[in-house]
Parts: structure tokens; sequence; C-alpha cells
């Protein structure tokens, strides 16, 4: 029986092949409406649409062009996958007809014929109001963007597809891939209400990829409330900038039997600036603010410490909906200022705000604004889809280059 189901790929492949990118594309978009946009009711008719896309084109376009085009175009190309990797090294002509298949995928099909397709499929199912000149356009803007972006994974990806996937496996290989990408970003970017059309594309573009960048080190991040078990000390402190200010400060919290949580220490100037978190057993409480007072290593920064309370919940609204907002772009006066009302019109409350000065492309000054929000009301796919205008309209507004807003439910 096993043998008889290995063989069907081998005897099959266009309808292996056109089975495995539907199956792919489908789950793709059930992975973007559920755990991207946290969908609770499926729209099937639009994922029936892309389905349709991952038969015809994904299954049936790419089939024809991987595998009775270029096995015309390169007739040992199967015979070169076969081989062992020494006899590959080896094969001069084999790896000429390798680079040749690569180079015709990624630099002619892909830009002219896969990403125009693609982009325009996408803007009809997805847009209320599909402009296919306007989503042309779109895609001529980030082709430069996008294609770099394409090519630091799939070109990888191709040279394993040809150089050792029999010729039936192709397409698989190629599903597989984008499937894997797909699960990766949604994993990444659950709750991201800014991107659900990136995160639809089943390839890498200079947007998606500037997601997984900027998010890398926040995958697991998520704040917690005060442990009610322990005792907790707000710790702030200014003074001359001097090398070693962290390490004492830290040593003299740790030896006091603290432990550190959130903290945010800067060089501002020639001062050095301190505000942090710190969880201790009660009975430890009063031997820390001691310790942090009477430091002699500490006297520069002006230590202060007191202690911190859960806050009463019972006089403030149950929090519906949490969203964290990153936004960069081009420095300028007003920023955070015109941020922080559009949250407030909104009543939305900021828990957590950081800004900084960072350099951007070209050595460009870019403010960043990261914000951890929370609302009391409820919020349902429309409220979202107008959020995310308004981000988009103060994009365009302010030249910003990210806009992330991820939502916590």
């Amino acid at each position: 029986m096993w043998k008889n189901l290995a063989q069907i790929p081998i005897k099959h492949p266009l309808a292996f092949g056109v089975g495995v990118s539907t199956a792919k594309t489908s789950a793709s978009d059930l992975l973007v409406q559920v755990v991207v946009e946290q969908k609770k009711e499926i729209d099937w008719k639009r994922n029936a649409a892309f389905a349709t896309f991952g038969c015809f084109y994904l299954g049936g376009v790419q089939y024809a062009i991987y595998v009775p085009i270029f096995g015309r175009l390169f007739p040992n190309a199967a015979k070169f996958a076969a081989k062992p990797i020494r006899e590959k090294v080896k094969d001069a002509k084999g790896l000429a007809a390798l680079c040749g298949q690569v180079f015709l995928d990624q630099f002619v099909h892909h830009p002219l014929l896969y990403f125009p397709v693609f982009y325009g499929t996408r803007e009809l199912v997805m847009s209320e109001k599909p402009d296919l000149m306007r989503c042309m356009n779109t895609y001529k803007d980030n082709m430069k963007e996008d294609l770099a972006a394409l090519w630091k994974v799939w070109v990888p990806s191709t040279f394993v597809n040809f150089a050792f996937m029999p010729m039936w496996a192709r397409i698989p290989w190629v599903a597989g891939t984008s499937l894997i990408w797909t699960c990766i970003l949604s994993a990444m970017r659950g709750g991201d209400v800014a991107h659900k059309q990136d995160i639809e594309a089943p390839f890498p573009t200079g947007s998606t990829l500037t997601l997984v960048q900027e998010g890398l080190d926040e995958i697991f991040a998520s704040p917690v409330d005060l442990d009610k078990s322990l005792a907790h000390v707000c710790i702030s402190g200014s003074g001359p900038d001097r090398i070693g200010h962290v390490a004492k400060l830290a040593r003299t919290v740790a030896d006091a039997g603290g432990s550190i949580t959130h903290s945010k220490m800067i060089r501002l100037g020639q001062e050095h600036t301190t505000l942090m978190h710190v969880g201790i057993e009660p009975e430890k409480r009063a031997e820390l603010i001691d310790r942090l007072h009477n430091s002699k290593d500490l006297k520069l920064l002006n230590i202060r410490a007191s202690s911190l309370t859960r806050r009463q919940t019972g006089s403030y609204k149950n929090t519906q909906v949490g969203l964290k907002v990153h936004v960069v772009g081009p420095d300028r006066a007003g920023m955070l200022a015109t941020i922080a009302e559009l949250l407030a019109h909104r009543n939305m409350s900021i828990e957590d705000v950081t800004t900084e000065i960072r350099c951007g492309k070209n050595n460009r000054r870019d403010f960043v604004i990261t914000a951890e929000v929370v609302t009391s009301e409820k919020m349902d796919e429309e409220h979202f889809d107008s959020l995310h205008d308004e981000f988009e309209a103060l994009k365009k507004e302010l030249d910003l280059s990210v806009v992330d807003i991820r939502v916590h439910m």
C-alpha cells in the first residue's frame, strides 16, 4: 500500500503538485486569518480564491515552467539532480544549467510574471475597492526592495530545489518553503492588523523582511502584572555618567536579594539616568532600600527608592484589548505628540512608551516610538481597520518607514 502511495507523485507529478499547492495556499490563508488577523469567523470565499490561485498558478503554471519548459531548455537537469554531490561539483555543464534555471526563475519569472499575478490576485481578493492600476504602481514602487528580500530567501532555496529535487518534487519543495515562511511570519506577527496583506504573500517582500528583522527580539515579549507575593520597589537615579554605574547598581540589588524586571538605563548627554522596577521578598525590602541609600559607589547617582503597590483594578474598567504600537520615521518635532493624541482620541491608555533616536538608512536620524497600549472598549475588525487607516494616513504625513500594530486580545 505504502509503495503504491509513494508512486503517486512520480506517476502523477502535475496532479500531485496542483494538490499540494492548493492545500498549501489554503492553509496559509487560514493561518493568516486565524493567527494574524484573529478572525472569529473564517472568510471561506477569500480562502477559496487564494486556493484557486494556488491550484492554477502555483500548481499549474509553475509546474509548466519548472518541468516541461526547463526540462527542454536544460535537457540534463533531471540527471544532474540525481547525481551525488561529488559528481555535481565536477559537472561544469550541469552547474551552468543549474545557474541558468535559477536565473530564469528568480530574475525573469518572478519579477515579470509571478509578482504581478499574485499582487493582482491579492488586490482583487482582499481590497474592498480593488484597483489593479494602483496595485501595479505599488509593486513598481516597491519592486527593488521586494526583489532584494525575495532573493535573500528564494535564491538559496531555488538552488537546493533545482540541484537536488527530482522533477516531480520541484513544486512540492516550493510549496513547503512557502508554507514554512508563512508559519514563521504568523507565529511572529500574531495580531498584526497593519500588515495582513503583506503576510499573505507566499514569498518574502521588503515589508515582511523588515517585520522579521524588527520583531526577532520581541517574539516572546509580554507585559506582566506585579507578583502578589513580593514587595515591589521603584528605583530611580541620575548623575554624571561613569563606566560601571549599571554594574554597581545591579550588583547592589542582587546582593540584597532583589530581582530586576523592567528597567531603562540611558546616557543623556553627560548624565546617566536610571529607572527600574525590582521585585523582592517583603522582609528584605528595607535592607535593599538601606543599601541603595547608603552605598558610596552609588552616591553620584542620587538614588531614590520607593515602594510600589498593585493597581486596584476594581476602580478601573477591565481591559478588553492590548496593542503594541511601533513606529519609525525621520526625526521631527511633534511625532510623539501626534501618535499619543491619536491614541487618546480613541480612548486608548498608554501603559508603557519608549522613544529613542537611532541611525537609519543613509545615516538618517530616525525617531523610534514603541508603546504598550490598552483599551477598555471592545474592538471588532471594523475598529482595527479604522485604526490601521489612521496610522496609514500618519505614515504618509510623517514619512514613517515602519508602522507596526500588534494586537493582544
